[in-house]
């Protein structure tokens, strides 16, 4: 694996999923910055995997609408065109499905396309919450090549304060918390806190990123040498709570 942007599991990253408000300021900022982390992470990539949560494991294949239908979101309301992309099965990725793309890939394949990666280069994966050795053989298969950019697609706990879409929840502070001061601590902290993460807790705590975590703790072990102790630490471009949601937009070069 070259490098994964972490980015956020939301519609809102798509330009009028929103509408508008008082708080459009800070989801421009985030937008731009789930932005700029895809566009760091895949440049020079010669494949690039979108790794997102869905219902169950599949390989996206044949042509994919990139609307935001299954958020709720109707096409018109968004405020550029909705492009298809036809995909291919990655190599090592799980078995090809044809159908609509759950969320947050949508957003991780807008996110690459804006990012000027070629069509011909992209890749789908969607991973439900299985067995969290096979989503780290799945990784290690994915990260493999080393001229392979993921782009991690998942967010924190959907249970901060009274705004959140699920009631508030007193443990989703310190679990959002001590994930970011893992990722601020190194490699080696950052792929522990993922790999230690409870998958009944982040079940508990609407945390959208488990599984396509353990994706990434995969690829990450793939390259031994510098996933637990070294290797260049992850750079949190932006971490927030929004709309009761954490989000963040990470950028973790395997190597230097």
């Amino acid at each position: 694996m070259l490098a994964a942007a972490l980015v956020p599991d939301t519609v809102l990253l798509l330009p009028g999923a929103a509408g508008r408000g008082p708080d459009e300021a800070a989801l421009r900022a985030l937008r731009a910055a789930a932005g700029a982390v895809v566009a760091d992470a895949v440049a020079g990539a010669e494949r690039v995997v979108v790794v997102a949560p869905g219902a169950r494991d599949r390989a996206l294949t044949g042509d994919v609408p990139l609307g935001a239908g299954a958020a709720g979101v109707p096409d018109h309301l968004l405020r550029e065109p909705v492009p298809t992309v036809r995909l291919r099965p990655a190599p090592g990725a799980p078995d090809a499905a044809v159908g609509g793309a759950a969320t947050g890939t949508v957003v991780g394949l807008r996110l690459a396309l804006a990012a000027a990666t070629r069509a011909e280069r992209l890749h789908a994966v969607e991973v439900g919450p299985g067995p969290a050795g096979a989503l780290r053989e799945l990784g290690a298969a994915l990260g493999a090549d080393p001229s392979t950019a993921l782009v991690v697609v998942g967010s924190g706990s959907a249970r901060h304060g009274d705004d959140a879409p699920l009631p508030r929840d007193p443990r989703a502070d310190d679990l959002d918390d001590a994930l970011l001061r893992a990722l601020a601590d190194g490699a080696g902290p950052a792929r522990r806190a993922l790999a230690a993460l409870d998958p009944a807790t982040a079940t508990a705590l609407a945390v959208t990123g488990w599984a396509p975590w353990q994706v990434l703790v995969g690829a990450l072990d793939a390259r031994a040498a510098t996933a637990r102790d070294g290797g260049p630490a992850p750079e949190v471009r932006l971490a927030t709570v929004w709309r009761g949601a954490a989000h963040a937009a990470v950028l973790w070069r395997a190597a230097s």
